[in-house]
């Protein structure tokens, strides 16, 4: 069982929306990079919501989101756990980000979109009661459908389709 650590968030100072993970897998930890896994919906899907044909590289990727005011981190800075599974997670394991400084660096993200459930359920566990009021009063909250491999019940079609509110959400 190992500790892992996720990466530093993708946010431009304009960022509108913060899109969370709870903590990236292997594959993107091997990598470096979010979402790195060949068969996680995330990148497809920010590129069919964006018009964009495909991607390059990672600095690509990450440029997508900069400029269409997206920022995108994760809720857990470490934890322990085997494999990529957010169920493996070792909840006594668990420090999360500080989300007080990102959001007050960042005082126009009004919407957080949680990709899955657990970057939702921890969140709102360990982060959101120890926010100031006037930071949880701007923000909406939307859970989305994983884009991880794992959550098979829904194809990259289903998933763009609840994803489409990201979009919608940009001032």
């Amino acid at each position: 069982m190992s500790r892992v650590t996720s990466f530093p968030p993708v946010a431009a100072d304009d960022a509108q929306i913060l899109i969370l993970g709870a903590m990236p897998g292997v594959k993107s930890l091997e990598a470096g990079e979010y979402y790195a896994h060949p068969r996680n919906a995330f990148w497809p899907v920010m590129a069919v919501l964006f018009g964009v044909q495909g991607f390059d590289n990672y600095q690509e990727k990450t440029a997508l989101l900069r400029e269409n005011r997206i920022a995108l981190w994760d809720v857990l800075q470490h934890c322990t756990r085997p494999g990529s599974l957010d169920s493996a997670i070792k909840n006594d394991s668990i420090v999360t980000n500080d989300f007080d400084v990102f959001l007050r660096r960042h005082q126009q993200i009004h919407h957080i979109f949680f990709n899955g459930g657990k970057a939702e359920t921890e969140f709102l566990k360990r982060v959101q009661p120890d926010l100031p009021q006037e930071i949880q009063a701007r923000l909406s909250l939307t859970r989305l459908p994983s884009t991880s491999p794992a959550m098979a019940s829904l194809n990259v079609v289903q998933k763009t389709a609840a994803w489409c509110c990201v979009k919608k959400a940009l001032l």
